[in-house]
């Protein structure tokens, strides 16, 4: 017999996104909530991620609008003094589960079926009892998995690895029992960078890893993304400014590095690949420590003391650990409205900041009626992969951020909500700085908005 879960939304996915949309959706509207997800608790791949994970950017801008991700605390000491704190894997589940228990369940609106699978026509299936539940007729479906990422956890390499080859995902690094004499980095994103600054934080000489970089990547200076108005909107027009003058995205991306907004770890390698995640200077200084950098692409097979590629091969140590960190991470499905008649799908509403464009959907799913007036208001914007995608995605974010930021009550809930990255708090102070970069803002976003659309 199937069960009928009386429900008024069904999230499916109970990550950062579907998190901060069912947060933000029982703050404003008096509905109930039902959130399903395949994994055993809240928390999305954090719960599968390697264990010396943080977040890449500060945790003010990272959780559920209701409730600050840690403490707003500037750190005091270590090589990121002066930097807003970064959540550790175990902070960042810790804090998911308390929101669950403690804020969803605890306020009579939610439901949450843990280990369940979501099959289509509202019917949810139990992966561990079998058992068949479905929703309501009228029941809003809310895909919070559109955009959820492959992690080398859950994600087998993508290539060819011999019998006798010792490939490992990330997550097993912080687990080997005896050192191999080299470590084989595989990746070009933001794990294979936390994999090669752990390994050199502990004291092991950069001459025993070889990172093997199909693509060079830029990333963002992390001081740069910070949680004040006067920084962050600092950064904002002088993207702009770089923008209204660059003539190509190469160029864009150079102007930027010299504005001290984006970073490369070789100056002497043109990168290709922009998802741009936040980078400290200090692991850019580690990471450059790093000689032995194999630059032939992707490879299609490990084998004992030999990685081969499509145009050649690699000698390795016999006993290396290859590290597997290539998963695909972010995804990259085509934008679809937010608001159709089959679902609401999540996705980043500004440039990047998932947690609070999710947010942002529930705010406005609970205070608004027709579907269309929400769609103008949150056009969705997409994750960068190359240069001309990160142009495209600022050009997207930016019109958006116009859209939602002209109606004044939306305007006035996002200055209060630390998720998002541009606000200004009602009781902050003001300054010389923030004028300024206000005063820039204003002069470049037209020219600079124009330039990167042409730009992607």
């Amino acid at each position: 017999m199937t069960r009928t879960v009386q429900a008024d939304y069904l999230v499916v996915g109970a990550g950062a996104t579907g998190m901060a949309f069912a947060d933000a959706l029982i703050d404003h509207a008096d509905v109930h909530v039902a959130l399903v997800d395949r994994r055993h608790g809240v928390g999305g791949h954090w719960l599968e991620a390697y264990p010396f994970v943080r977040l890449h950017q500060a945790s003010a801008f990272y959780g559920v609008a209701s409730t600050l991700l840690g403490g707003g605390r500037v750190q005091q000491r270590g090589p990121e003094a002066g930097l807003q704190e970064r959540a550790t894997q175990h902070e960042i589940c810790a804090y998911y589960g308390h929101m669950m228990a403690d804020r969803m369940l605890e306020s009579g609106q939610v439901e949450f079926f843990a280990g369940c699978e979501y099959v289509g026509d509202r019917t949810i299936v139990s992966r561990i009892s079998g058992e068949r539940l479905e929703v309501r007729e009228g029941c809003r479906i809310v895909d919070a998995h559109y955009l959820a990422p492959d992690i080398p956890a859950e994600t087998p390499p993508p290539f060819a690895v011999a019998e006798d080859a010792r490939v490992i995902p990330v997550n097993d690094l912080a687990r080997l029992r005896e050192p191999p004499s080299q470590y084989v980095i595989v990746g070009s994103g933001k794990t294979a960078t936390d994999a090669c600054v752990w390994l050199l934080s502990h004291g092991l000489d950069p001459v025993s890893i070889c990172w093997v970089r199909p693509r060079d990547p830029w990333m963002l200076n992390r001081a740069v993304v910070q949680p004040d108005p006067a920084v962050f909107l600092g950064m904002a027009a002088d993207t702009m400014q770089a923008a209204a003058a660059a003539s190509s995205v190469e160029d864009l991306f150079l102007r930027l590095e010299d504005a001290g907004i984006m970073l490369r770890i070789d100056r002497a390698v043109a990168p290709t690949m922009a998802k741009t995640p936040t980078l400290a200077a200090w692991e850019l200084e580690q990471l450059r420590s790093i000689e032995n950098v194999v630059r032939l692409g992707h490879i299609e097979q490990v084998g004992r003391g030999k990685l081969t590629f499509a145009e050649g091969s690699v000698a390795i140590a016999d006993d290396a650990a290859v590290v597997h960190c290539a998963a695909d991470g972010l995804k990259y499905p085509p934008l679809v409205p937010v608001w159709r008649p089959e679902a609401i799908t999540l996705q980043p509403i500004r440039a990047g900041f998932p947690c609070f464009g999710a947010a942002l959907v529930g705010y406005v799913e609970a205070t608004r009626e027709d579907d269309d007036e929400k769609n103008r208001l949150c056009p969705p914007s997409c994750y960068p992969n190359s240069m001309a995608e990160w142009a495209r995605m600022n050009v997207l974010g930016t019109r958006a951020a116009m859209s939602f930021g002209s109606e004044p009550d939306i305007k006035a809930w996002a200055d209060g909500v630390a998720l998002n990255p541009a606000r200004i708090p009602p009781e902050h102070p003001g300054s010389a700085e923030l004028d300024d970069a206000l005063s820039r803002m204003q002069t470049y976003t037209p020219p600079g908005l124009a330039r990167l659309a042409e730009l992607s």
